[in-house]
């Protein structure tokens, strides 16, 4: 049997088709992780300030206690849990914010100095301030005439 040479270009459109439907499926499932999304809770933004590398994540239902932060050399590891707050006794009807133990991890870009590290957590949202070590912080440079 003979094939035309235009069907192959259909050929290859299909298969082109299904995989950008496949990768579109890959990122669709990896915005939400797992069923109960662990993959990527909490939200979060890391930002450069110059002087400091600032985390915020939002953290809804949290408090202080439920939320564990370690540094070890340049990983920085948040890790939690949000339990079920069904009182005792009560059957639940419909739950949508689901129990959830989350960890996430993160390579910094520069070294930190753990000792002036500080968070805070306020209306659901974790700030943790990581303070440059002095070799990481920028540095002006005076330029002169010669």
């Amino acid at each position: 049997m003979l094939t035309r040479w235009t069907d192959w270009r259909d050929f290859d459109r299909t298969f082109a088709m299904m995989d950008e439907l496949r990768s579109r499926m890959d990122q669709l499932y990896g915005d939400f992780g797992d069923s109960r999304g662990a993959a990527s809770f909490p939200r979060l933004n890391l930002f450069d300030t110059g002087s400091a590398l600032v985390l915020k994540a939002e953290v809804p239902g949290l408090s202080e206690k439920d939320i564990q932060l370690t540094i070890n050399q340049d990983v920085l590891t948040l890790q939690g849990e949000r339990k079920s707050d069904a009182p005792e006794g009560y059957s639940v009807h419909r739950q949508e914010r689901t129990p959830i133990k989350f960890s996430r991890s993160f390579t910094l870009l520069c070294r930190v100095n753990p000792e002036t590290t500080s968070a805070s957590l306020k209306d659901g949202v974790l700030s943790v301030t990581l303070a440059k070590a002095a070799e990481a912080q920028p540095r002006q440079i005076a330029v002169k005439a010669s």
